[in-house]
Order: C-alpha cells, then sequence, then structure tokens
C-alpha cells in the first residue's frame, strides 16, 4: 500500500523553522514524510533528521521517500511524548527544531483496513501504533453511556454527544457493534434528520471523538510539550500544527506560560524572578490559504503555531 501524505501548510512550516543545514531536527509525527522531505532538503550531509512515528507503515514509507537526501537520517518507532528517552538514547541533548502535525496522515485515513474513516466499512480499529491492543471496538462496546457522551462531547464537541451514546448503547445490548458502518448508522438514527443535512458528515465528530480516546492523543500533547522546548537550543524552534479547538488550546496555553512565565499578582512589581524562555516567531496561527484549500480541504481546521527558545 503506498503511504500517500499531503503535508499541511507545508511552505510556512519549512519557512518558519528556519533550518539551520548542519542542524538536528525532530519530525515527531513522521508520517509518509511530507514534512521530513522539506526538511531533509534544507540540511546538509552533516544535518540530522530524526523521524518518529508510531506506525510501522509511516516509518517504512518515509525511509523510503527520504533516501535522495544526503542528511543522516534516524527513524525510531515511538510516540513523540517520549522525546526525551528518544534523544537519550541517540546520546543527543539538544536539538535545533521539532515539528509535531497532530493530524491523522491522508494513508491512515484512507487506508480502509485501518478503521479510521467513516467513508469505508472496516472493523472498528483507529490504532495509530498497531502493537498496541486496544481499539475503537473496546471503546464504543465497552464505555458507559455517561463515558461514551462525555468522549464525544469533549473530544467530539458534538452537540448530539447524549443522544448517540444512548443509542450505541441501545444498539450494542442486542449485538456488539464491530465494523464503521455499523457505528455510522447508529449515528445516523440518533441525529435528528434536519440536523443531518447541514454541516460535515454525521459521523465525523463521533469518530474523531474516538479515534482521540484510543490513541490518547490529548494526554501525548499535554504531556510532551514542556519537554520538546526543554529539549531546544538557543534559537531553536518548534512548530505545532493543530486541527481542533482542544489541541490548540493545549498548545496555545503551554506556549503562553513559556512566553510569560510570572506568577506574581497582575498590577504588581514582578518578584518571582521567573522570565521567558521562549519567543513567538509566529504572532497568530497560520492556516491555509484558498490555493491551498483546493488542492487539500483537510487543511481546512489546521493552525500552525511556532515558538522560538530565547
Amino acid at each position: 500500500m503506498e503511504f500517500s501524505h499531503v503535508p499541511v501548510l507545508y511552505d510556512a512550516v519549512i519557512e518558519n523553522l528556519d533550518i539551520c543545514e548542519d542542524g538536528i531536527y525532530v519530525d515527531g509525527t513522521l508520517g509518509g514524510g511530507g514534512h521530513s522531505s522539506g526538511i531533509c532538503s534544507k540540511l546538509s550531509s552533516k544535518g540530522t533528521l530524526i523521524g518518529i512515528d508510531r506506525d510501522d507503515d509511516a516509518i517504512e514509507a518515509a525511509s523510503k521517500r527520504l533516501e535522495e537526501y544526503s542528511c543522516k537520517k534516524i527513524y525510531v518507532h515511538s510516540n513523540y511524548s517520549e522525546i526525551k528517552t528518544v534523544l537519550k538514547d541517540l546520546k543527543i541533548e539538544k536539538i535545533n527544531g521539532a515539528l509535531l502535525d497532530l493530524g491523522v496522515s491522508s494513508f491512515q485515513l484512507d487506508e480502509s483496513s485501518r478503521g479510521f474513516s467513516y467513508q469505508f466499512d472496516a472493523p472498528l480499529d483507529m490504532r495509530m501504533d498497531r502493537s498496541e491492543t486496544f481499539t475503537a471496538k473496546d471503546v464504543v462496546n465497552g464505555y458507559s453511556r455517561e463515558e461514551l457522551t462525555r468522549i464525544i462531547k469533549e473530544y467530539g464537541e458534538e452537540k448530539w454527544a447524549t443522544r448517540i451514546a444512548e443509542f450505541i448503547c441501545k444498539a450494542r445490548s442486542d449485538r456488539e457493534i464491530e465494523s464503521t458502518y455499523e457505528l455510522v448508522d447508529v449515528i445516523k438514527a440518533a441525529i435528528p434528520a434536519s440536523a443531518r443535512r447541514e454541516g460535515p458528515h454525521p459521523a465525523k465528530r463521533t469518530f474523531q471523538a474516538i479515534r482521540i480516546e484510543v490513541n490518547h492523543e490529548l494526554d501525548h500533547l499535554r504531556d510532551c510539550l514542556d519537554d520538546f522546548i526543554d529539549v531546544l537550543s538557543p534559537g531553536g524552534r518548534f512548530a505545532v500544527i493543530s486541527f481542533h479547538s482542544l489541541e490548540d488550546r493545549i498548545v496555545k496555553e503551554c506556549f503562553q506560560k513559556h512566553l510569560n512565565p510570572c506568577t506574581c499578582p497582575p498590577g504588581l512589581p514582578c518578584v518571582c524572578g521567573k522570565t521567558p524562555d521562549v519567543k513567538k516567531v509566529t504572532r497568530k496561527p497560520v492556516q491555509a490559504n484558498t490555493e491551498e484549500l483546493l488542492v487539500n480541504p483537510r487543511a481546512r481546521s489546521a493552525k500552525l503555531r511556532v515558538i522560538e527558545k530565547i
């Protein structure tokens, strides 16, 4: 299976990373190597790319795609949240830049057997790392109505979360929900016809919520942002592309904490002594322009934030 991936905000990422040709750069979400190809094209034979991904298929495909570049390339099957462990194992203390693209790769969405998409009929899976055992089927059939309501409302920002959870519980009381299409049918039944006629596919938000839960995506993101900032060399840049408001809020709040770490009461002189260790590179989030959206509609909700270590 060809690992196809259209890199979101490609030009903005490469420009804002301000790549030093002999530097060490981490792509924490390697995917099909789209962004990494841009990083590698800027690196000399003395430069290094460290590509991390939870998906073995991604690493295999990206390694082939990046063969043509002369820089040193190191591929690691791991989660980006393990960045400090990865660098320790490689005996690397500091890096010159890093990227996290928090979207699901086009390959994972388009490869029907992975169960990420509501567009294909497949077993309920959604694992980014197939060495793990917990799947979407476990969430759909094992979580209580209250737990389902919470994740669909919180992670999917779905206003029909309560009804969808109720309908899932009712459907699975007869027999387990095993496939993506079975789940789609339940979701469609839960959402009134008038609401289904507007906006995105009726299953989009629920599938997003379940995927986030299966892969613990928000937990991993919260766990790693400070670590990535810690391992940056002075002048090193950290770029993060988020795709929904929860991710973007986590990134924004972490960056703001480093931009303004003072804990003193507002309006009083600072006595805590805490000073910023980063500065903004992008004043506000960078988003796709009309031209990119025509080529890659999946970029519609993408937001790029970049900071630089002082």
